[in-house]
């Protein structure tokens, strides 16, 4: 280490972590130090190899609005300049590159590649079709719901004449002010569409009624969507480039088309890990930060135990930048007010369990018009919105990457369940928790139980920060925690928001530019993904 070199000590190595890591190595001479508190790199956004079968916990879609942030993901993992192996067996068309440039240390070399075949080399990003459906009274509607014959054959004329009337009606005289999700639901669909299907499902994303969450959530995950939107945006891809991955005009839970890693979301983040770690930063696993030393409105350091050893450590630095949860992060301070504290104390968070299972097949079978391996359903994943199971959401991973599956043959899917750390569902055994799932499955037709080859269970902590409990007065902790003028908080849980991958790496990468241009104001963090008409589903 150089002599009076700066340090930026950074809690968690998830997207905003790396980002944040590998800015300071491009764009100054501080040397960035990483303490994760697992063994894993990636956060929430990483892969998990279970015999050699992947798991993408909650499915990550690389598309961003933003260029800098679509240009950074292609800077480390370059597009396809060749077809997949599916794209090849089903001679499918997606748009490829031929080249692409790799940015070099402090920005200062800029290196032409030939962009790598996915069938030759690893490190390639693939252009994947998204397709997301609903899985409703046993069939498929379109995610989000469309106006399509299908769908009001599915719905019948009764449940479609009462949709239409409710929404007319919301026109009229819609929901002033929008104090809760379920205004914010009912004033761009219509009650009885909202009942139909926005209610259960999200209720069973978060645990409790729409009417106790705030109507941020909607503002921050998808303002820009409502019935208005879904028809302008059939009448404009009638006329659209499906194939091509600048999808700017486009509502993102309208998109067409996304980047995906061969091998998954924490491919992009090992391979990021790979080159902080090249540069000169440091990672540091197994640490839990369980003091945060503070002087006046200064921190001084973070003080860790390694939880496979039990030593403690103290880590001294200029800067510090934070993306483990705030209630974690305010409970570790050495001296906080009562109030911060109490909101801090009533910050809820929604826990999530993965359900990997491998198949011989799916008892549902692929009725569209596109082609896929196996004749397999085509989806990315499907919103179970049935009352009668607890499932949330199903992905098919073949069709995320065809490398995420061993065996191509196969059929390799992760059931999803939200929950609370404690509750019933978290408490079960993975033996008993696995059975519990597959019998849902059964139960509303997706598998037989006779083609069930394998199966892991994966339980995540903290996955969504909620929008009730303290969250009203969140902004007790945000003014307490940006008169830290050397503290920087950061990407979803740092920030108790809401945020997609990409916007998590924005707010790195305008502290690493506040940090440059020495701005003390934390504003313009917090006013990413609160500005913007992007948002993921």
């Amino acid at each position: 280490m150089v002599e009076d070199q700066e340090i930026a000590i950074i809690i968690g190595a998830g997207p905003a972590g790396l980002t944040a890591a590998y800015e300071l190595l491009t764009k100054t001479n501080i040397k960035p130090i990483i303490l994760e508190k697992t063994g894993e790199i990636g956060g929430i956004s990483k892969t998990v190899n279970y015999k050699g079968n992947r798991i993408d916990i909650g499915g990550h879609r690389f598309f961003s609005k933003s260029d800098r942030i679509m240009k950074f993901w292609k800077n480390i993992l370059p597009l396809q300049c060749a077809p997949a192996h599916d794209d090849l067996i089903l001679k499918r068309e997606v748009q490829l590159s031929e080249s692409y440039q790799n940015q070099g240390l402090n920005n200062k070399t800029i290196e032409e590649y030939d962009v790598p075949d996915p069938e030759k080399t690893d490190k390639v990003m693939l252009n994947r079709a998204r397709v997301s459906r609903i899985y409703f009274l046993r069939k498929f509607f379109d995610y989000p719901v469309s106006l399509t014959q299908d769908t009001l054959k599915n719905l019948g004329f009764k449940r479609t004449f009462k949709i239409g009337m409710s929404y007319i009606s919301t026109i009229l005289t819609p929901s002033k002010p929008e104090n809760s999700l379920e205004d914010f639901f009912i004033n761009r669909f219509g009650r009885e569409l909202y009942l139909t299907f926005f209610k259960d499902y999200t209720e069973k994303v978060w645990g409790v009624q729409c009417s106790e969450i705030k109507a941020d959530w909607g503002a921050q995950r998808i303002k820009g969507l409502s019935i208005q939107k879904t028809l302008e945006n059939a009448v404009k891809s009638k006329f659209s480039n499906a194939s091509n991955l600048s999808q700017k005009d486009v509502e993102t839970s309208l998109i067409g088309q996304f980047m995906y890693p061969k091998f998954g979301p924490g491919q992009m983040w090992e391979e990021l890990a790979a080159r902080i770690l090249e540069k000169g930063g440091e990672i540091h696993h197994y640490q839990e930060v369980e003091k945060i030393v503070t002087d006046t409105k200064h921190v001084n350091s973070a003080e860790t135990m390694d939880s496979r050893s039990g030593k403690t450590q103290k880590w001294i630095g200029n800067y510090f930048i934070s993306t483990m949860p705030v209630k974690d992060l305010i409970q570790s301070f050495d001296n906080v007010p009562e109030d911060v504290a109490d909101v801090a104390g009533g910050l809820i968070y929604r826990d999530f369990i993965t359900v990997g299972l491998l198949l011989n097949e799916l008892k549902i079978k692929n009725e569209s018009e596109l082609k896929t391996m196996n004749n397999l359903v085509p989806d990315n994943w499907i919103y179970i919105q049935e009352r009668d199971v607890k499932i949330g959401r199903l992905q098919i991973f073949n069709n995320w990457s065809p490398y995420l599956v061993n065996d191509p043959d196969k059929v390799w899917i992760g059931l999803e369940y939200f929950c609370n750390e404690g509750d019933d569902l978290w408490d079960m055994s993975r033996s008993e928790f696995t059975e519990f799932a597959v019998d849902e499955l059964v139960k509303i037709g997706i598998i037989k139980r006779e083609d069930v080859l394998d199966s892991v269970v994966l339980k995540v902590e903290k996955t969504y920060p909620a929008y009730f409990g303290s969250y009203d007065r969140f902004n007790i902790i945000r003014e307490f925690t940006d008169e830290y003028e050397n503290l920087y908080l950061i990407g979803r849980n740092g920030m108790h928001r809401y945020n997609n991958m990409d916007h998590s790496m924005l707010t790195a990468i305008t502290a690493v530019e506040n940090i440059v241009k020495g701005v003390r104001s934390k504003n313009n963090i917090w006013n990413i993904n609160a500005e913007e008409d992007y948002h993921e589903e």
